[in-house]
């Protein structure tokens, strides 16, 4: 690849991403006179200098050197929109995604970064649909070992605010979920809360 190519490609990356020059030095840990030069298409970044790049973009080094890496909008949708999955079973809601991600990572733009932003949510959905439903089981258990039994009408509502529970949390899910395919399809980010980052960016 020419050198002018690359640079401008940087430069649409850095763009894109929000950086000045002087951040994007932070960030990888080049010197700002580095990252003109390769801008100006002076040099080209190699080996560490890439691979630096790189994880200052949250990109693989072929994002940065290869230019098939295509926009594919659709895709994007059909990625987020997989997630629903969670709806037959909840642990589905990770694992289709996961597998639809694997199959094009690195390959589409801004797929790692949904596809993250997506899995982190459903990984915290679950975690805190498992609370609510251990909560409940945890004050019986703790009923049942301080008066020795419980009462009928404790147990009623305590199921009817499981249910509840389940019920909002599910429904928050696939509004979120139809929400960022909307963002999506109008070239908007996407937006997941609550999620704990477990994948990295």
């Amino acid at each position: 690849m020419k050198n002018k190519e690359l640079a401008q490609r940087i430069k649409s990356l850095r763009n894109r991403k929000g950086f000045s020059q002087e951040e994007l030095s932070e960030k990888s840990g080049l010197s700002l006179r580095t990252i003109q030069r390769i801008e100006n298409g002076e040099t080209e970044p190699r080996g560490d200098s890439l691979k630096r790049l790189a994880f200052a973009f949250d990109v693989s080094s072929d994002e940065i050197i290869d230019w098939t890496v295509k926009e594919d909008k659709g895709f994007l949708i059909s990625l987020n929109l997989s997630a629903l999955s969670f709806i037959i079973f909840p642990i589905l809601g990770i694992l289709v995604p996961l597998t639809i991600w694997i199959s094009k990572k690195d390959k589409i733009r801004n797929v790692n970064e949904i596809a993250k932003d997506l899995l982190n949510f459903q990984i915290t959905w679950i975690m805190l649909l498992f609370v609510g439903y251990i909560s409940p089981i945890i004050f019986f258990a703790y009923q049942m070992k301080t008066t020795g039994n419980i009462d009928a009408g404790i147990i009623s509502s305590q199921i009817i605010m499981i249910l509840v529970v389940f019920a909002v949390m599910y429904l928050y899910n696939l509004v979120i979920i139809i929400i960022n395919s909307v963002r999506i399809n109008n070239d908007k980010n996407v937006g997941y809360f609550p999620k704990i980052r477990f994948i990295r960016k």
